[in-house]
């Protein structure tokens, strides 16, 4: 956090539960057994990945007064709420394609490129005063990660139920990723 800066109660509580989602999360997509069915590897780490966005969520909707920002969060819960259930219905059948190594070495390494990205960035997102902006700046690499990972995935051979899923996760977190930032020049943040 920035030394430079003295934070409010209410943001030093939205960043105490923000940071504690963030490292659950971490643990959660890194922790899981891989196999060799990248099918079965995404959804595993896919579905904390939305766990998070959903707590997080949840979060900024105990402190935010924004309305934009409120149908946002509201969205985000919805839509990553259906996308965990979608996961869950497929991952015991999609776990059943596996893949070649040399399909999953490349996976792998692509994935964990993208996802240690998405953690450093969503550490380092900028702190203010204004848990609003502070939400959206978190949220975006968020957003950013599960497109990125999504992408990944749709490069090989994985489970045909998986690939519409993953195709909604693209449309709907880009769609999201474009709400706050045009939120973000409209706070001024």
């Amino acid at each position: 956090m920035n030394g430079q800066c003295r934070f409010s109660h209410v943001t030093k509580e939205y960043l105490k539960v923000f940071f504690c989602i963030l490292n659950e999360m971490i643990r959660g997509m890194t922790e899981v057994k891989l196999t060799d069915s990248i099918s079965h590897n995404l959804i595993m780490q896919m579905i904390p990945h939305h766990e998070a966005a959903i707590k997080m969520s949840n979060n900024i909707l105990k402190y935010t007064t924004d309305i934009s920002l409120q149908g946002i969060a509201l969205q985000v819960i919805t839509e990553q709420t259906k996308s965990i259930e979608n996961m869950r219905s497929i991952v015991k059948h999609c776990g059943e394609l596996n893949n070649e190594e040399h399909d999953l070495c490349a996976y792998n390494k692509t994935m964990r490129q993208i996802m240690q990205t998405m953690f450093s960035r969503m550490r380092c997102a900028q702190i203010t005063n204004s848990i609003n902006c502070n939400f959206m700046w978190e949220m975006i690499p968020h957003h950013e990660g599960a497109v990125e990972m999504a992408k990944n995935a749709l490069e090989f051979d994985i489970c045909c139920e998986l690939r519409p899923i993953l195709q909604s996760i693209i449309v709907s977190q880009q769609c999201g990723i474009k709400q706050m930032q045009e939120l973000l020049r409209c706070l001024g943040c």
